[in-house]
C-alpha cells in the first residue's frame, strides 16, 4: 500500500522507487557532498546498518558511506551495533563521554538520535571536543512540534511498539528506544549549536508521510500538510554546524 499511495501522490517515484522530496536522500547529499576520500567520519548512534535493506539502491548507496571516507567509526550503546556491516571501527557508548581522542573527526553523523539524548548538552559538548577544527556535525531529527511528535508524546509508552508497527510494519521492537525531544525545535537547536561554538544552519524538511500510509485519507492529509506546513511545523529538523576554530 506504502508504495501505490506514494506513486499516486508523487508520480516521479514511479521513476527509480524515490520522491523529489525524499527527507534520506537530502540529508545524505549533503552529508556526501561534505566529504573527502581523506575524513575521518563518526556516526553518533550507528546502530546495527539496517539501512543496508533499503529496496532503493540509490538511496541505499548514499547512506552507505563505508568507502567514500578514510574511515567511518560507528557509536552506539547497543552492542549489537559492532556487527554493523558499514563501519570501518566500533565503539560501546558507555556515560556521556565518548570513547575518542581529541580533534580526531572531520563529519560526525547523528541521524534521528538526538531525540533519544536526555542529556543533549553532553553530546554537543564531545561533538565539540572531537571534531577537527572546521569540523562539522549533521544532524537529522524529528521536530517536537510536527503532529507525529505531538501525538507520539499522548500515547501511553506502553502502546508505542503497537502504534508504529501499524504505521511501520517491519519495524523491530530492539530498534525502538525512549524519546525525550530535549532539543527538537528549530530554536533550540540553534541555541544548542550556537552555544557550543558551531557556525550553523538549521531548517525544518517535510518529506512524504511514510507513517500515514496506513490510511489513503491519513496519508492524503499527510500530503497536504507537507505542502503548506510552515518550516517550524515541518517533520524533521535539519541541522549543519561547522564548528569554530575558538569560542569567542
Amino acid at each position: 500500500m506504502d508504495s501505490m499511495l506514494m506513486q499516486h501522490f508523487y508520480p516521479e517515484s514511479r521513476f527509480g522507487g524515490f520522491t523529489q522530496i525524499d527527507g534520506t536522500i537530502a540529508f545524505y547529499a549533503r552529508v556526501n557532498a561534505l566529504l573527502s576520500p581523506n575524513s575521518t567520519v563518526l556516526d553518533f548512534g550507528c546502530g546495527r546498518g539496517v539501512y543496508g535493506e533499503d529496496p532503493i539502491p540509490f538511496r541505499r548507496d548514499l547512506r552507505i558511506l563505508k568507502g567514500k571516507a578514510r574511515r567511518v567509526i560507528g557509536l552506539d550503546v547497543i552492542p549489537a551495533a559492532a556487527h554493523n556491516p558499514f563501519i570501518d571501527q566500533f565503539h560501546l557508548l558507555d556515560g556521556p563521554t565518548w570513547p575518542l581522542e581529541d580533534e580526531q573527526i572531520d563529519v560526525l553523523i547523528c541521524d534521528n538520535v538526538l531525540e533519544h539524548l536526555a542529556e543533549p548538552d553532553a553530546f554537543f559538548r564531545e561533538a565539540r571536543r572531537v571534531l577537527r577544527p572546521e569540523g562539522v556535525v549533521c544532524i537529522r531529527t524529528p521536530n517536537r512540534w510536527n503532529y507525529i511528535a505531538l501525538l507520539a508524546r499522548l500515547i501511553p509508552s506502553q502502546r508505542h511498539m503497537q502504534v508504529l508497527k501499524l504505521a511501520k510494519p517491519a519495524l523491530k521492537e530492539k530498534d525502538v528506544f525512549r524519546t525525550f525531544y530535549r532539543c527538537n525545535s528549530l530554536m533550540a537547536l540553534r541555541r544548542a549549536l550556537a552555544a557550543h561554538g558551531f557556525e550553523h544552519a538549521v531548517f525544518g524538511y517535510e518529506a512524504e508521510p511514510s507513517y500515514l500510509s496506513f490510511s489513503k485519507l491519513a496519508y492524503a492529509l499527510g500530503v497536504l500538510h507537507q505542502k503548506l506546513a510552515p518550516g517550524f511545523l515541518r517533520s524533521a529538523l535539519f541541522a549543519f554546524g561547522r564548528k569554530k576554530i575558538s569560542l569567542k
